[in-house]
């Protein structure tokens, strides 16, 4: 005789291993009440961006921006950036922070970017 048991939902996410730890291993930070996917992506919007806004060298500083890619009036994809600013001529620039080598697929919406933005995405490491 086989006996099986029933359980709830909390008793089965209790019961259930861990959180599956993110691809790269990274730990997601809340800061001022900003949520960074990283302590590095953190580091370089308070102490360097941030500083650069308040001296006024940079304007319009925004983070996680998205910005859609279409090709004859056809959307492809769409290209999230970690940070947006302009500087002071008015020209808009784009920055992602990358812990570790960059995607096949980020590399091919880079690419896609450039072609269609115009201007390339600096990629920022951590220090």
């Amino acid at each position: 005789m086989t006996v099986v048991a029933r359980l709830s939902a909390l008793e089965y996410r209790t019961l259930s291993p861990a959180a599956k730890p993110t691809k790269y291993r990274n730990r997601r930070v809340v800061i001022d009440g900003l949520s960074f996917d990283s302590q590095g992506e953190a580091n370089y919007w308070f102490g360097t961006l941030k500083p650069m806004e308040r001296a006024g060298e940079i304007f319009d500083l925004q983070r996680q921006v998205r910005i859609p890619l279409s090709v004859n009036g056809t959307a492809v994809c769409a290209m999230v950036v970690d940070y947006r600013w302009l500087d002071a001529g008015g020209a808009p620039h784009y920055a992602d922070f990358k812990g570790a080598p960059a995607t096949a697929d980020w590399k091919l919406k880079a690419k896609l970017f450039k072609a269609i933005i115009g201007s390339e995405i600096q990629i920022v490491r951590a220090a």
